[in-house]
């Protein structure tokens, strides 16, 4: 995807790097080659008491989402990771609630970062009603409280149709959205979701009293860059992954392997959140 986008030093900036070494180590994972981990992931699914075409809720309470979720999954979700296929919602979903238990769960990181829902809010139902989007994002920055102290809603966004995930990073405090892509481009590939988050941003401050004392300033974090066209889903969950880590509401530059993303998930899910019944497919 080519953007041709001009740079506008008003809107965009670019955030200082920061190499992300010390956030990796902290977050134990398996070892072993893409292949070994994909082996090892696919033996765990078949060997599992799900039947192929079984569909498995899991049911989420409201500190991930800020509301209750109840998440469909089946065996050929898992599919998706261990024939390294472009990554849906159910997974997406599934994922951050693991990081949300293991990472965030009972500690002051639940006060800085916040995850919306890839299934209410993307281009197909933007296009489709446009208002009702913006209030399901505005009824989502209520649930945090005031939001006068800097923090994060991550919004992992789907292009529609099963096209390209970006993650876009809110920070209401500081009027200040981050827009992270392993594509080249910005978010002017997608001006109804910036027009979209912009007026909740607008109706949420409005809703609080806040005056609008400056602009909302949109920033293109350098990423890594994904060398094929499936990867996008795990990048975005590494971003989010290693911005919890870091416990840092100004995000800097990420500096990593580009295909690091794709196995770090993959180890992720392959030694913690498949072994552990509790979080998703085994009884």
């Amino acid at each position: 995807m080519k953007s041709g986008t001009k740079k506008n030093p008003k809107s965009q900036k670019e955030v200082p790097g920061q190499m992300l070494d010390k956030a990796s180590k902290e977050i134990p994972t398996t070892s072993g080659t893409k292949s070994q981990i994909m082996m090892r992931l696919e033996k765990m699914v078949e060997e599992s008491d799900i039947m192929h075409g079984a569909i498995r809720s899991v049911d989420m309470d409201e500190g991930v989402f800020g509301i209750a979720h109840s998440e469909l999954i089946a065996k050929e979700d898992m599919q998706q990771l261990f024939e390294h296929e472009e990554l849906g919602i159910a997974v997406i979903h599934t994922y951050i609630w693991y990081m949300y238990d293991t990472l965030m769960r009972g500690t002051e990181l639940c006060n800085r970062f916040n995850f919306i829902a890839a299934s209410r809010i993307n281009t197909t139902f933007i296009t489709k009603n446009p208002t009702s989007v913006m209030n399901e994002l505005v009824d989502r920055f209520m649930v945090a409280g005031d939001n006068t102290t800097p923090s994060l809603y991550f919004l992992p966004f789907n292009s529609g149709n099963g096209g390209h995930w970006v993650l876009v990073a809110i920070d209401l405090s500081r009027l200040m959205v981050y827009y992270l892509d392993s594509l080249p481009g910005d978010w002017s590939k997608y001006p109804s979701m910036k027009k979209m988050v912009d007026a909740a941003i607008l109706k949420f401050r409005s809703k609080k009293n806040y005056r609008n004392r400056k602009d909302i300033t949109w920033v293109r974090v350098q990423c890594p860059q994904q060398n094929n066209s499936i990867d996008c889903g795990f990048f975005v969950l590494r971003f989010m992954r290693d911005i919890i880590a870091l416990n840092r509401i100004d995000i800097p530059k990420m500096v990593w392997n580009n295909n690091l993303g794709f196995i770090l998930i993959l180890s992720d899910i392959s030694s913690n959140l498949l072994l552990n019944h509790e979080y998703v497919l085994f009884s």
